[in-house]
């Protein structure tokens, strides 16, 4: 018989909200990752064990499949969702500081580019793993990199481009980083970059698809 906290994995990897919500409709009227998480909270189990071993091991399920090409994007933002409706009950843990982050990640589509489709998925797969999301937006400059990371030296930075006319620009980027922070791992993606072009620009990781980042995020932490 499942547990609670195995039942909250369930529902996030397959997208099941709340009770009210009618996907997937196999699920329709049962109770979703929201009713679950205050549950488990009722029951007894600590905000930590509700995070790791319910939320991020359904979240870092369906991110494994999707790296599979087993489920796609449709599916991946229910599953954010079904986190969310989780994660409400778990702030005020954070805030208090209860339940910790497993770090940083500050995110930006870079200057020139306006594409946040392939951004915004990271960020809730990354979110979804137990990190702190970071998000500047789209059309984002060198300076507004730099201020994040010195507002936030210890976290990590990842860069997107959609555009080969924009993916350019992550290497002044880069630079403008690693001139005043050279300790901190720089992460970039997206449709034109590859780990050749990471590699000539300076930055530390090309990641494929929003999973992998997950990985290497994880066993940067765990170090």
């Amino acid at each position: 018989m499942e547990n609670t906290l195995e039942r909250i994995a369930f529902c996030v990897e397959v997208g099941k909200i709340n009770a009210k919500t009618p996907y997937p409709p196999a699920m329709k009227g049962e109770d979703g990752a929201d009713e679950l998480t205050q549950k488990a909270l009722e029951q007894g189990y600590s905000p930590n064990d509700i995070l790791t071993k319910g939320l991020i091991v359904g979240m870092n399920n369906i991110g494994v499949k999707f790296k599979e090409n087993k489920v796609f994007v449709p599916q991946v933002l229910m599953s954010a969702k079904a986190m969310s409706g989780g994660m409400q009950h778990l702030k005020r843990y954070f805030n208090d500081g209860s339940v910790k982050r497993k770090g940083k990640l500050i995110i930006g589509t870079v200057k020139g580019d306006l594409h946040d489709i392939g951004k915004n998925l990271v960020c809730m797969m990354v979110e979804g793993n137990g990190y702190e999301i970071i998000d500047l937006g789209v059309d984002v400059t060198e300076e507004k990199f730099v201020d994040a990371v010195r507002e936030n030296p210890d976290a990590f930075v990842g860069m997107s481009a959609l555009l080969t006319t924009t993916m350019v620009n992550m290497e002044s980027i880069n630079t403008a980083i690693k001139a005043e922070f050279p300790q901190v791992k720089t992460f970039i993606g997206g449709a034109p970059v590859s780990s050749d072009f990471a590699q000539k620009i300076g930055a530390d990781y090309y990641t494929e698809e929003p999973q992998r980042l997950v990985e290497i995020l994880n066993q940067l932490t765990s170090n």
